[in-house]
């Protein structure tokens, strides 16, 4: 489920608001057993979530899977689903250190490069946190569950799907002479989604 978590950088943030169910995409992070996301101060959602149970949900599709009958067709993919009550990170102190912890989590090495987050920066920012107290994940990987059916003239078998980083683009306004930072580069090499961790 941690695994889940870390690798997907986008998740899906399920509220029930005034008795009607909302469920919004944000970037989120994870430390320990507590998973953050952000958005606006004006945010009426974040506002309205606050102190309420709420459900974070990450997902890959990793593949189609093609059985010989209709019964049977199906995905790769992996899940992972986490719920918790929605709290607020207080005070300029801590949520610097909250967001520091974003940065640092999808690009380490690059917020000490940044320009310094602003008084009107903070205040326009709010984070929620939930400390994670159920989660389930799910893997469904393989081929067709179709035995029976193997001799059935159609072609079966999977379509693997993946979801990976390419060359960056330079804003165009970018200083002359700036290259991309070298875990800019480790990230497109790897073609995953996050940053992989430095070597110890």
């Amino acid at each position: 489920m941690h695994r889940i978590l870390d690798e997907a950088p986008l998740c899906h943030v399920g509220y029930v608001i005034d008795g009607n169910p909302y469920v919004t995409p944000t970037l989120h992070w994870r430390v320990g057993d507590r998973v953050y996301w952000h958005g606006s101060s004006a945010s009426r959602f974040l506002r309205k979530a606050l102190g309420t149970q709420v459900c974070i949900t990450c997902s890959f599709m990793d593949g189609y899977v093609l059985s010989r009958s209709a019964f049977f067709h199906s995905a790769r993919y992996r899940s992972a689903m986490v719920f918790g009550k929605a709290q607020m990170v207080e005070g300029d102190d801590h949520k610097m250190e909250a967001l520091h912890d974003f940065i640092e989590n999808l690009f380490p090495g690059r917020w000490d490069s940044l320009r310094p987050m602003q008084p009107q920066e903070l205040k326009a920012t709010t984070i929620l946190y939930v400390d994670i107290e159920e989660a389930t994940a799910k893997v469904r990987e393989g081929f067709p569950n179709d035995p029976d059916d193997a001799q059935h003239p159609v072609w079966a078998g999977a379509i693997p799907i993946v979801q990976k980083t390419v060359e960056p683009v330079n804003a165009p306004d970018l200083i002359p002479g700036l290259e991309v930072p070298d875990y800019v580069a480790a990230l497109v090499r790897s073609g995953g989604l996050r940053t992989p961790p430095r070597a110890e």
